[in-house]
């Protein structure tokens, strides 16, 4: 039988649901797309809260969503962008999402929500072997990217969208002059930000993929007298021109309160059109665009395309190529010792598979160990004093990090934060956030990474191999050292980090040489 999949978007906007059918070829099938208006970010205070209406149309359409990929016996996945990623509460959205509506919702960051809408394009256009610009205008951010034969090249996500500015410059309504130029100069200041990154790399052919793209693109066409019926969207084109032409004709419409008068411009955008049309001219003008294409496949493709490789990959949870080449490259831009850290990491992976029938942890989790490992040591960048702090910051923050949720990311940056200096404390705010169960996965695999670091406290490798075994209520950790090696010191330090383990486990955790009695205990 074949796989079913359902990929749900949750945007500020609207939230999509496509559930298709995998061939054998790992083709996609369609078998139905829906869309739901919920305007998640609507409301005053530029998105920092979820207004409680929003949360209820959120969470009915999610269930209505639900049941449809039910219906068709779909594995669901489902990624939150701009409204759920910035707002302050958006623990009670998440936590209703996963007990009313049965769909447990993955928070993306805007450099991995401009991938996966890179992955989507490329399945909808034969662009593959192009250098492209991305541009996808949401309700709360626009995601831009350059990217060539599957790589992304430079990417950004801005705080430019539809919803956002629309509360921003024309909450009253109908706008004046001085406010469509106010917005008009914002968008333009934003921009700025990536105009090196496409100056740098430049582009061949320029695609939009989002509902305001399309629709300025339809009017566009229209305007030219082109008024057949198009079973699809896809792959139409409007030059710089045309859509400079129709923004004009929108902003001139809003001024004086008639853009339920245009012809062609779907009711359900009439409040939001004027906002994001400016963004699409902003993105046009900057970035020299001459002709743009439209691409009906979008982030929600890309979660499909994303979930399939992960699945296809041996686990759902596998660091994904492009996951691990993100973590090396901050490692690379960051740490003074990647090396070490590898090893470290080959160290912590191997504990962690030995530990598994005791700590009964996910696979992911294993994954998550060793992007710690790898980035444990990125804080040095800003400083030696205190630079487990500094690691999470890092981590946390960079825009870097792509194939992850950003709960994956905020457990990986807990994880490389904890690796020295003080256990996790209910007194620390980010620890403190997290669910029991989440804390007791942090707390785990930082004492395994403690015990691997130990393990190379020279950095000079000088243990070839590890194994931990399970008898008589204890954990014994067995090093083998390099040949000639004294290991002496990095015994001892292991044994000296293997508190917070031993209390994880609940157990005694004894560091020895293979073939040795025991040399050092943590409890």
């Amino acid at each position: 039988m074949a796989e079913v999949l359902a990929a749900i978007d949750v945007g500020t906007n609207s939230f999509h649901l496509v559930v298709a059918r995998v061939d054998r070829d790992d083709r996609f099938d369609v078998i139905t797309r829906e869309k739901e208006q919920v305007r998640l970010g609507q409301g005053p205070g530029d998105m920092k809260e979820l207004a409680p209406e929003a949360i209820e149309r959120g969470v009915a359409a999610l269930s209505r969503f639900r049941r449809l990929a039910d219906a068709h016996g779909a594995e669901v996945r489902a990624v939150a962008t701009s409204a759920v990623r910035e707002a302050q509460d958006h623990d009670d959205f998440l936590r209703r999402a996963r007990h009313e509506a049965g769909v447990e919702v993955e928070v993306i960051s805007g450099v991995e929500e401009a991938r996966l809408i890179h992955l989507g394009v490329l399945s909808a256009l034969p662009v593959y072997d192009r250098r492209i610009l991305v541009c996808d205008i949401g309700g709360g951010s626009t995601e831009l990217v350059v990217g060539e034969k599957g790589e992304t090249l430079a990417s950004r996500s801005l705080k430019l969208g539809a919803v956002r500015l629309t509360n921003r410059f024309f909450a009253e309504g109908t706008p004046t002059k001085s406010d469509i130029e106010a917005c008009r100069r914002h968008v333009q200041g934003a921009l700025v930000a990536f105009e090196r990154s496409v100056t740098d790399h430049g582009f061949e052919v320029a695609i939009g993929s989002s509902g305001t793209i399309e629709q300025v693109v339809r009017l566009a066409r229209r305007s030219a007298g082109d008024d057949d019926p198009l079973r699809t969207w896809n792959g139409v084109t409007a030059t710089a021109g045309e859509i400079e032409s129709v923004v004009a004709d929108l902003a001139r419409a809003a001024r004086k309160g008639e853009l339920a008068d245009v012809a062609g411009l779907d009711a359900k955008r009439i409040d939001i059109i004027t906002a994001g049309a400016l963004i699409l001219e902003g993105v046009v003008e900057r970035f020299g665009i001459g002709e743009l294409t439209v691409s009906e496949a979008a982030l929600r493709e890309g979660v499909l395309i994303d979930t399939l490789q992960r699945v296809r990959g041996g686990s759902r949870h596998r660091i994904t190529d492009v996951g691990r080449h993100s973590i090396r490259h901050l490692a690379d831009a960051n740490d003074p010792d990647p090396g070490h850290s590898a090893w470290v990491a080959t160290l912590a992976v191997a504990l962690y598979d030995d530990l598994v029938p005791i700590t009964g942890l996910a696979a992911d989790c294993r994954d998550h160990l060793e992007a710690a490992a790898l980035l444990a040591n990125v804080g040095l960048a800003v400083s030696h004093d205190g630079h487990h702090k500094h690691s999470y910051y890092v981590i946390r923050h960079s825009d870097r990090l792509v194939g992850f949720t950003d709960a994956e990311i905020e457990r990986i940056a807990l994880v490389a934060r904890y690796h020295r200096k003080s256990t996790p404390k209910g007194r620390h705010p980010e620890f403190a956030r997290l669910d029991p169960a989440e804390q007791e996965v942090v707390r785990t695999l930082a004492g395994i990474l403690r015990v691997a670091i130990g393990l190379d406290r020279t950095h000079g490798r000088r243990i070839s191999a590890v194994r931990a075994r399970c008898a008589d209520g204890a954990v014994r950790v067995e090093v083998t050292a390099t040949v000639g090696a004294d290991i002496d010191l990095e015994v001892f330090t292991a044994g000296e980090r293997s508190a917070l383990l031993s209390e994880v486990l609940d157990r005694p955790v004894e560091v020895v040489r293979a073939g040795a009695a025991t040399t050092t205990a943590g409890s």
